[in-house]
């Protein structure tokens, strides 16, 4: 079904999982899929880091999971690397797959020299070749703290406008507060778009994470900071997770509270921690 039409129908659970790798990887994530399944999400996303062998791995997953008849899925395409007639290509094929979804990304500019160059200048050059092939449910990414390579965040609401008046839907970077969504949505109906704009939400489950998250383009609040260091004096490593956890399902609930249209869980193919917050809101 297309992502448009399930946030037609209320509000809305999803996961994110990004392609194995290796055996290993493959093992870890098809146990993931099997426990995340009895959720019931409204549909899961894919990622794809660009290169033949990535966008191979994302196109195998997604048509996998399709193929299953339980969950919807969503395929992400990026910009960087691609010619316009290998974009063309990979959506043909993503069509006759029965792939009715896609996030179109920017995607993250690579230091290797021999990389190709895009055919694409911005995501929303990409947003626009896909609204011409028709049949695909478009989202889009959003930065509640603005996209890095934004030069402020005038500018980079702007951009977000632009891709979202042509797309069908946002999804969020993580982010830990509800004002922060608020602030996105209340700043973009400033600007005449009102199309969903669904929340993206990733526990923080280690002291080391904050930095990872920082570097990821989404730093976590002072205040979060040292709740979760007051955690690690009381009780170590377990007691910063269970903090995490705890901070988590507050954010998630006061969304709801404030009616966003669904929640984007994060799950790095890890089940645990995304099931205990969906259990402990919907339960």
């Amino acid at each position: 079904m297309r992502i448009d039409a399930v946030l037609a129908r209320g509000t809305t659970t999803s996961f994110e999982f990004f392609p194995p790798k290796s055996d290993e990887e493959s093992a870890v994530l098809t146990r993931t899929l099997k426990e995340l399944e009895p959720l019931r999400p409204s549909f899961v996303s894919v990622t794809y880091r660009g290169g033949p062998a990535s966008r191979q791995r994302t196109f195998d997953l997604v048509t996998q999971i399709e193929r299953g008849g339980q969950i919807t899925a969503m395929a992400h395409l990026i910009c960087v690397g691609h010619t316009q007639q290998e974009m063309r290509t990979i959506l043909l094929n993503y069509a006759e797959a029965g792939v009715e979804n896609v996030m179109a990304l920017g995607g993250d500019v690579s230091e290797d020299p021999t990389q190709r160059a895009s055919e694409f200048v911005h995501a929303l050059d990409l947003v626009e070749m896909i609204r011409s092939t028709g049949g695909f449910a478009i989202g889009v990414a959003a930065h509640p703290q603005g996209h890095p390579r934004s030069p402020d965040l005038a500018s980079d609401r702007r951009f977000l406008a632009e891709k979202l008046r042509r797309a069908d839907f946002a999804v969020t970077q993580f982010f830990f507060g509800v004002e922060e969504w608020t602030r996105l949505v209340d700043e973009l109906g400033a600007l005449d778009v009102t199309k969903p704009v669904i929340p993206g939400i990733m526990p923080v489950t280690t002291l080391h994470g904050i930095t990872r998250m920082a570097h990821m383009g989404a730093s976590v609040p002072p205040a979060l900071v040292q709740r979760l260091e007051a955690a690690q004096l009381r009780g170590g490593p377990a007691q910063v997770r269970s903090e995490g956890i705890a901070a988590a399902h507050e954010l998630c609930a006061g969304l709801l509270d404030v009616r966003a249209p669904g929640l984007h869980f994060y799950t790095l193919n890890r089940s645990t921690a995304t099931r205990e917050i969906f259990n402990s809101l919907f339960a």
